[in-house]
């Protein structure tokens, strides 16, 4: 489970503040504006973002002064992050350990990553060969590989179709639920949202008429009860 208790995060002049908790094994879906602060909650999760105050715990464990490295959660960003020099198999095997040396085990475990996310047989090809798709696919397969009870999607599926998107959703849903993991998916698409288990809107703080200088996640609600009776502010970014 993870648990965001009077998060106060900052980037640049920017100031989140959250409150949120997650069941193992549930999928938690945060929509809102864009410039809300929904990546910057995951950046503080994954210990990108300064937090000045408040606690983010993972199975009971404070995560306070770990390196992002050290953290038991994956960050899966909307850039798929692959190294432009080593091929799909090799980037997806970094996601079982940081060498370019697989056990033959690791191999086949990489190989079945690449056939759940449809890029079977692709394994040799370099990332400049690949689509834009293709590539968050393999960014997604390595993420599915590294197995921390965490894992955080930042707009994962931007750059694929309707179809593929449903599908690496029911995909993250289906591994990540077997393993009791916790989803976080930010995400614009309300259909995405109303899978999630749990549903948090970001709202919007603005000081005047310029670009909003805060944003505040007030906990997460189950997603049928928060669309059917939704807060005023998501209300209106839903256009109701």
């Amino acid at each position: 489970m993870i648990s965001v208790e009077g998060l106060v995060a900052r980037a640049g002049g920017f100031a989140l503040r959250a409150d949120l908790a997650a069941p193992a094994g549930a999928l938690v879906a945060v929509i809102g504006p864009s410039g809300a602060g929904k990546s910057t909650l995951l950046a503080a999760i994954a210990g990108f973002a300064p937090v000045e105050a408040g606690a983010i715990r993972v199975q009971g464990r404070d995560l306070a002064g770990l390196a992002p490295a050290d953290r038991p959660v994956t960050l899966l960003f909307q850039e798929n992050n692959l190294f432009p020099d080593l091929d799909l198999a090799a980037n997806v095997a970094l996601g079982l350990r940081p060498t370019l040396s697989p056990t033959r085990a690791e191999r086949a475990r990489v190989e079945a990553a690449l056939a759940e996310t449809g890029l079977e047989g692709l394994g040799r090809r370099m990332p400049a060969e690949l689509s834009g798709g293709q590539r968050q696919r393999a960014a997604l397969a390595r993420a599915l590989l590294r197995d921390r009870p965490v894992l955080l999607l930042d707009e994962p599926f931007a750059a694929l179709g309707p179809g593929l998107r449903a599908q690496m959703l029911d995909l993250v849903d289906r591994t990540l639920r077997a393993r009791g993991a916790t989803v976080i998916l930010v995400t614009h698409q309300p259909e995405e949202a109303r899978r999630a288990d749990l549903v948090a809107f970001c709202a919007e703080r603005r000081t005047g008429e310029g670009p909003a200088t805060g944003g505040e996640i007030r906990g997460a609600r189950p997603a049928a009860e928060i669309f059917a009776d939704p807060p005023a502010e998501m209300a209106a970014y839903l256009g109701r």
